[in-house]
């Protein structure tokens, strides 16, 4: 059953609509709450209501329960600051964690032909990243570490297969660092394409961009996901990308996959993000000494 927050509880309900019901609340709810009609009158509520509500309905399991249909006109029924309020406020969540992403970017015009599956422990403040290339993608064996408190300019890596051993010191920055992708290890958290959407958000508004233009439901690595696409008129350089495609997790406040496309039309890049636990790690996840690591 889909139901709204207790705390939202006192704000009237429209009239003419369904009432939306609360845990414990008075309306009595009909079995059929998570209906379209129901759920339509979610995008009539304030938006901290929505927040509250979708933020609710993820955390417990009621949205990933929701057809394709009812995702798509839930979403198409969104206050345009909805989803910006709820992904803001979930990624103070997400400080210190665990995951896996798969990644292909196009290098210097180049299309990387298999993705490569990486390992990344990830800890916000300080930032301090530990990446792992595992064995079914690409550079199999490569390990990196970033650790700003020691220095905020530079990592830590070795390749992998023969010259694993040789471990070397290079600039972020570096065309050896970006020799494999156009992100800095800086960016490498989820954190990043959570904020590049908010920041990409706002050139939306300035050019009258105030919703995606497409909004579907796709299944990535086995999860469902609500995709945004967004599509500028400019592109690049105004522009992150001519247009991005953006899967929102059903369970958690991230999106489990980007997709970025030039002006010209051809895939940028595509990342997936799966298995992203909270943890807390202690000094030797980010230290070159670590015996799990071969530095």
């Amino acid at each position: 059953m889909i139901v709204l927050p207790a705390r939202a509880q006192d704000t009237p309900t429209p009239s003419g609509s369904t009432p939306v019901s609360a845990p414990g609340g008075d309306t009595a709810a009909s079995s059929n709450a998570s209906s379209s009609a129901t759920l339509l009158q979610v995008g009539s509520l304030p938006v901290e209501r929505q927040v509250a509500w979708l933020n609710h309905a993820a955390q417990s399991g009621d949205l990933e329960k929701l057809s394709d249909v009812q995702l798509v006109e839930l979403f198409q029924s969104l206050s345009p600051d909805t989803l910006p309020r709820y992904l803001e406020a979930g990624s103070a969540r997400y400080r210190e964690y665990e995951f896996h992403t798969y990644g292909q970017q196009r290098i210097k015009g180049v299309w990387q032909a298999e993705p490569a599956h990486l390992l990344v422990r990830y800890r916000q403040d300080p930032r301090q990243v530990y990446v792992k290339w595992l064995a079914d993608g690409r550079n199999a064996g490569q390990e990196m570490i970033y650790d700003e408190t020691k220095d905020p300019k530079q990592l830590y890596a070795h390749q992998g297969g023969t010259f694993s051993f040789v471990a070397i010191w290079t600039p972020i920055d570096s065309g050896r660092a970006l020799a494999q992708s156009r992100h800095t290890v800086r960016e490498l958290n989820i954190g990043y394409v959570t904020n590049l959407y908010l920041s990409e958000l706002k050139k939306y508004h300035a050019v009258g961009i105030d919703k995606p233009s497409k909004i579907e439901v796709s299944t990535e690595s086995g999860e469902r996901v609500v995709a945004l696409t967004w599509e500028t008129p400019t592109g690049q350089p105004q522009f992150y990308a001519k247009k991005v495609r953006l899967g929102l997790d059903l369970r958690h406040p991230f999106f489990r996959t980007s997709e970025a496309w030039d002006n010209s039309g051809e895939l940028l890049e595509k990342f997936t993000f799966a298995d992203v636990t909270p943890k807390h790690f202690d000094d030797s996840a980010f230290d070159p000494k670590n015996p799990q690591y071969r530095f």
